[in-house]
């Protein structure tokens, strides 16, 4: 996944957009609606500080912090121009005109340039900026030739284009402007910052009309089109309204006139917003860092602080769709919704993401305050549990038409993190959690968990349980609901009994273990559990009298994770060495290591048909994988069945006497054995040196080279050596010592026969050409091989 620090802008079509990673050097676009992603990629390796996109969506350019400006045919990802910046320090900002033909630049050097894109060459350079030039936008009036920035000064300058000189400084900000709205005339612009503030500009008399306080760091402002019926958000009036976005996530509405915000974006449309009285942080998750109005498609799009692209639609303000930038470290993964349609995610973050798996779009589920550690889902797949280090458990659903999952019950008792959940098997009647503050506390769920207005159920523990002397770290409940197994870092699984309505009762205690445990599973057809440790092992203990029956050693280091597959006959475990292992519990075999990820691998979950199962690692990475067992048998049988059709199709042509087609098919089939057949068959027949002699000659060139390989083999054998000198009088008497040392490996081969060419019966013809073949120089060798 990439990390996108910023979003331009949408072609005209709007089905594209466009992602700045600075950490990677990658530009990236992609089409919203089939998932196709385009990727242009600098060869200088150099971080890429600013690009911009032509308003006829054909140019792109990039800068980069090696000073030069690269123009890209984005389709195909070639750099078409590449030109120095003249900047003297990197480029901080660029745009392009309505025209898609000047391309203004605005540099850490306080300076900005001009481009003729068409002509090629710099046809301004405006200086008198205080510092980094971090805004630059053209006046959307061409006529106007006005060109608007802003530096570390927060003033606004307006330069002509005809004068190249900065006509007037627009002071209200105190802190650094981050957007600029033009109205439809363009008598009328709107700015908003970081001071809290917004600020609407006339533009015929150059001077401020309006402040308006937002009281929150706006990173976007977009003024509503005119004329366009938006009562649904809070627009009554024909005054002018703007949208802005900013540090609390959520989008507003505001009425320039009476600075009165008119409309707040409901939070189950989008996130859940920061309380007015909540310390605003740099780096909240809730923030918006970047907003873009797209008035074809009649959407807004915006960038959150953890680097999620959301489209909104209006009038209504309704999340269209949601794109996740960047995953960070994974944590757990669990597939979802009817036929494991989806998978959830749990990563480095109090968000949850649901991922369709057929086209990657993203729901991000907002609810937990702080980082998620452990996901479990009901049999049925629709309803999900999750559990976080903010001493909560919540229980999720997921609509079975629409897809849309919301949180519908919640509970939070636990004083410490809670670091592993499990769900009920048979049905959604309760999960289980366990906890850094070594407990494991049992939750009972509403007969009805469908989602009902907004309401969330609130969860009260029915039983709560000291289990471990140090953290739980797994737990799990049986088949049946009648038992659960907690593991610990004090080494220790334990057996409980969940039959009562009261506390819970322990069985007994499996100890063997070396380091923690990470991860318990009961078998789903024997009275076995799976534990995984920290000792790099897996074992298996018997339910019934609580020893170990097997353990299975492989990984390097810590096992994270194990299931089981197969009806309960194979193992899959994660470990911290970025490997996903196989095992067959009968003979203790690891029959295959996936290895796909480079760092630990929490997450490990199968599907309820068994026949794929998902990971996802520390290195931000998630995997499904398909079971391809029956593919491979498939195709196994069908070779076999190819190889007893093409046999008899052999039998056939040597009962017709169809040598050429014979020899040709045994070679095909590179099998030396059946080869040396169709030979023998030839060379019993009436005139055999001579057919034999026009079989060899008709084959072709690599037919030949396979069949002088086999003859090195025949020749050492006493029962083949007639055939294969047979053959090799052929080829050798006819083909020139050229034409053979182009065979791949002849020169090998033909020393392989020279201990052989000893024996009395191989006329001295042959003995003769393989000398003179053997005594060719090496360098003519090469030149006639090559």
């Amino acid at each position: 996944m990439l990390l996108p620090a910023r979003l331009s802008r949408f072609t005209k079509e709007e089905k594209y957009r466009w992602v700045h990673c600075s950490l990677f050097c990658i530009l990236s676009v992609h089409d919203v609606k089939i998932n196709e992603h385009y990727a242009v990629n600098p060869d200088d390796q150099e971080d890429i500080t600013s690009f911009a996109l032509s308003c006829d969506d054909e140019l792109l350019v990039t800068a980069s912090r090696a000073l030069l400006l690269k123009q890209w045919d984005w389709r195909q990802a070639q750099c078409t121009r590449s030109w120095k910046a003249i900047h003297t320090v990197p480029v901080a900002s660029m745009t392009f005109d309505c025209t898609s033909t000047l391309l203004a630049t605005g540099g850490c050097d306080g300076t900005i340039k001009l481009w003729d894109v068409v002509k090629q060459y710099c046809t301004h350079n405006l200086k008198g900026s205080s510092g980094v030039v971090h805004l630059v936008q053209f006046h959307p009036d061409i006529n106007r030739l006005q060109l608007f920035s802003s530096s570390l000064d927060c003033g606004i300058r307006l330069w002509d284009l005809r004068s190249s000189q900065c006509v007037c400084v627009l002071q209200s900000h105190y802190s650094a402007v981050t957007s600029l709205s033009f109205s439809s005339d363009g008598d009328t612009m709107i700015s908003s910052g970081r001071d809290k503030i917004c600020t609407v500009w006339d533009l015929k008399n150059r001077k401020a009309k309006r402040t308006v306080p937002v009281y929150e760091a706006v990173e976007g402002v977009v003024l509503l089109p005119e004329k366009k019926d938006f009562s649904q958000i809070g627009v009554t009036s024909k005054d002018l309204h703007f949208i802005t976005a900013g540090s609390k996530g959520v989008l507003r509405v505001w009425e320039a006139s009476t600075a009165r915000c008119v409309y707040t974006q409901n939070h189950n449309s989008a996130v859940t917003p920061a309380s007015e009285g909540e310390e605003e942080k740099d780096d909240d998750p809730h923030g918006i860092t970047y907003l873009l109005h797209l008035p074809t498609a009649s959407r807004l799009a915006t960038v959150t602080a953890e680097h999620n692209i959301l489209l909104y639609q209006l009038p209504g303000l309704t999340t269209q769709q949601q794109f996740v930038g960047y995953n960070d470290e994974v944590l757990d993964v669990k597939f979802l919704g009817k036929a494991d349609s989806h998978i959830v995610v749990a990563t480095n973050s109090c968000q949850l993401k649901v991922f369709e798996l057929l086209t990657n779009s993203c729901q991000i589920l907002y609810g937990h305050t702080d980082t998620v550690l452990s996901l479990d889902v009901f049999k049925k797949g629709a309803v999900f549990a999750s559990c976080a280090k903010d001493k909560s458990v919540r229980v999720w659903h997921m609509d079975s038409d629409s897809g849309q999952v919301r949180c519908v019950a919640q509970g939070s008792s636990h004083t410490n993190a809670v670091g592993s959940i499990t769900c009920s098997r048979i049905k959604a009647s309760f999960i289980v959690s366990g906890s850094q503050d070594c407990t494991v506390k049992v939750w009972d769920l509403p007969a009805d968990l469908s989602p009902t207005g907004t309401d969330i159920h609130q969860l009260t523990a029915r039983t709560t349980e000291k289990a471990h002397d140090k953290d739980v770290n797994s737990v799990a409940v049986s088949p049946n609901d009648k038992l659960l197994a907690s593991g610990s870092q004090d080494r220790t699984a334990k057996l409980w009994s969940l039959a009562g309505e009261g506390n819970l009762g322990l069985l007994g205690v499996f100890r063997g273990h070396r380091r923690g445990i990470w991860a318990v599973c009961f078998s789903p057809v024997d009275q076995v559990l799976a534990t995984s440790s920290a000792d790099g092992t897996t074992k298996l203990w018997s339910l019934q009298d609580f020893s170990c029956l097997k353990t299975f050693e492989g990984h390097d280091a810590s096992v994270l994770k194990v299931i089981f597959v197969s009806r309960g006959t194979q193992l899959l475990t994660s470990g911290s060495d970025g490997l996903v292992k196989l095992w067959t519990i009968k003979t203790n075999e690891c029959v295959k290591t996936l290895d796909a990820h480079q760092d630990k691998v929490w997450g490990l979950h199968a599907s309820r048909k068994d026949d794929k199962m998902v990971t996802g690692s520390a290195d931000s990475n998630i995997t499904v994988w398909a079971d391809v067992t029956e593919v491979e048998l498939a195709e196994e049988q069908a070779k076999q069945e190819d190889q007893i059709l093409k046999q008899q199709e052999l039998s056939n042509l040597l009962h017709e006497k169809k040598y050429l087609k014979a020899l040709g098919l045994a070679i095909s089939l590179d099998q030396p054995h059946t080869v040396l057949t169709v030979i023998k068959a030839i060379r019993q027949g009436e005139d055999s040196h001579e057919l034999l002699e026009k079989t060899i000659l008709k084959l072709r060139l690599d037919q030949k080279e396979s069949l002088l390989r086999y003859c090195v083999v025949w020749n050492t054998n006493a029962r083949n050596c007639l055939d294969a000198q047979a053959v090799l009088q052929v080829l050798l008497t006819h083909l020139p010592p050229e034409e053979l040392l182009q065979y791949q490996g002849a020169r090998t081969h033909l020393e392989g026969l020279i201990p052989y060419t000893e024996d009395e019966d191989m006329e001295d013809d042959v003995k003769k050409q393989i000398k003179t073949v053997k005594r060719l120089p090496v360098s003519q060798c090469e030149a006639l091989a090559s």
